[in-house]
């Protein structure tokens, strides 16, 4: 099947003939001819890697997890990477490493890779077409659960890396992937993890390649991350469901309760109404909503992608602006009283909200909770008592887009995609990056080959072929930019 697809290939690799280095072209032309000769097989090896259901969130997956772990180390070693397990309290992470170099005197730059090989639950099965863990081409997408988080995006890295060793192409820098199991529930084990071997994994620069980029055409460099705290507001009435013919009417409803606590929460511009939550914000630059332009989709386009009759926002901000750079407060569940089939007539005992709040530089979790907390206490009514539990938090991330290692990863997209590159900010969070920064001491460089419909978390995960490859090439042009970036 994979015959199929080499029509589109060739005009992939016709067209990077034209975006190559001007030194050592010989040496990385060999480099760019192994990816090319290989991609059957590579396309392969990530078909391989999708039929795993390594669903971190599952015990029942557990041996599952332990089997996809030790496939991606038999890569590693095939590819001529040094590689292990490494056992954490929770799932085992991934540890491999490039040769180093013969000359032990000789200093030179070090870069992590960082990807993860567990999966989001596939449910609900009846809305996918095919079984999520039975790969599926169809066009140049690959369709499975992980295709696209985080599984053919890691396995880029590691493909453009195989091409250097496997052809004797000497690689200018040290490598190490660290892939773990944990990513999908929290990477509860990977801090830890770093601090206990952070002079072993002392580097430059993390790389990660699990964000997205906004078409296929547009390549990105993803410079800024919102942040998040979680918490749980719960609303108690009677001491237990009561009759509602009989006592209600007398009795305030906590879900009605809940439902009118929670309205006050955003007025009609959808600006969150709590008092302090935008003290901290720190607002858009004139470069930063200039790029934020640049970005190849519509409003229109955007509201039809999500099906939803009308865009709404914070009043002021366009869309893109208002799902990246600006704070939100979300409901994510409400639970109350009876949710079987047909009626029961109950005034229930409790009301129970999910909250999430997404953050932006400078806002803290732990300030944005207090707030919150303080303000839902006040305009709680009497008639039923209010308890909130704080759940996890992250901070936003924030990397200077102008930094030689950012200007490095940007003329490395530009190689690979045959465009200029854009820089964006992502609307969600990714927790690890802050653990990078504060334990090892760098920064991230968020390089995502992602597509807005890859239905990442949803049913139909995909991803593009195109990405895929095009991700290997940003890869392999990765570390000749960095490593020169790092010298000046």
């Amino acid at each position: 099947m994979f015959l199929l697809l080499r029509k589109e290939r060739e005009t992939i690799w016709n067209c990077f003939a034209f975006h190559q280095f001007p030194v050592k072209k010989l040496r990385m032309q060999a480099v760019f001819d192994y990816l090319k000769a290989n991609q059957d097989r590579f396309l392969d090896e990530l078909c391989q890697y999708v039929r795993f259901p390594s669903v971190s969130a599952q015990p029942q997956h557990r041996a599952d997890m332990i089997a996809c772990a030790e496939w991606v180390v038999a890569r590693c070693w095939d590819a001529g990477l040094t590689a292990e397990l490494r056992a954490t309290e929770g799932n085992p992470i991934v540890l491999a490493r490039t040769p180093r170099p013969s000359n032990p005197g000789k200093k030179r730059p070090h870069f992590l890779i960082y990807g993860h090989y567990d999966v989001q639950p596939p449910e609900p099965f009846e809305l996918w077409k095919s079984p999520p863990f039975e790969p599926r081409i169809e066009g140049r997408s690959l369709f499975g659960r992980g295709a696209s988080d985080n599984k053919g995006q890691n396995l880029a890295h590691l493909k453009a890396i195989e091409a250097y060793l496997k052809t004797g192409t000497e690689l200018p820098c040290d490598l190490t992937l660290l892939i773990e199991g944990e990513e999908e529930v929290g990477s509860s084990s990977l801090a830890g993890f770093l601090q206990k071997h952070r002079d072993e994994l002392r580097c430059d620069a993390v790389v990660v390649s699990d964000t997205g980029m906004p078409a296929p055409d547009c390549p990105a460099l993803t410079y800024a991350l919102r942040g998040i705290a979680a918490f749980e507001v719960t609303l108690r009435g009677p001491a237990r469901d009561l009759h509602s013919g009989i006592f209600g009417g007398t009795v305030d409803n906590p879900a009605m309760a809940l439902c009118q606590l929670l309205a006050k929460m955003r007025d009609r511009n959808g600006r969150v109404a709590i008092p302090g939550f935008y003290d901290d914000v720190r607002p858009l630059s004139a470069f930063e909503r200039k790029q934020l332009a640049r970005l190849p989709v519509s409003e229109k386009q955007y509201r039809q992608m999500l099906g939803v009759p009308r865009l709404f926002g914070e009043k002021g901000y366009t869309p893109f602006e208002q799902r990246s750079a600006r704070p939100t407060f979300e409901i994510n569940g409400l639970t109350s009283g009876y949710q079987g089939e047909g009626s029961k007539t109950i005034v229930p005992a409790w009301a129970r909200a999910k909250i999430t709040t997404r953050l932006v530089p400078d806002q803290k979790p732990a300030k944005i909770i207090k707030l919150v907390t303080r303000h839902l206490k006040k305009l709680c009514p009497p008639t039923v008592r209010i308890e909130i539990e704080a759940g996890h938090g992250a901070d936003p991330y924030l990397v200077s887009p102008t930094s030689p290692q950012a200007q490095a990863a940007l003329r490395a997209l530009k190689t690979a995609f045959g465009r200029e590159p854009i820089l964006m900010r992502e609307g969600g969070s990714i927790p690890i990056v802050n653990d990078f920064k504060r334990i090892l001491g760098v920064d991230t460089l968020l390089l995502g080959l992602a597509l807005p419909d890859d239905n990442a978390h949803s049913p139909n995960e995909k991803f593009s072929l195109d990405c895929f490859e095009k991700g290997q090439l940003m890869a392999a042009a990765l570390w000749k930019e960095l490593a020169t970036s790092h010298e000046k």
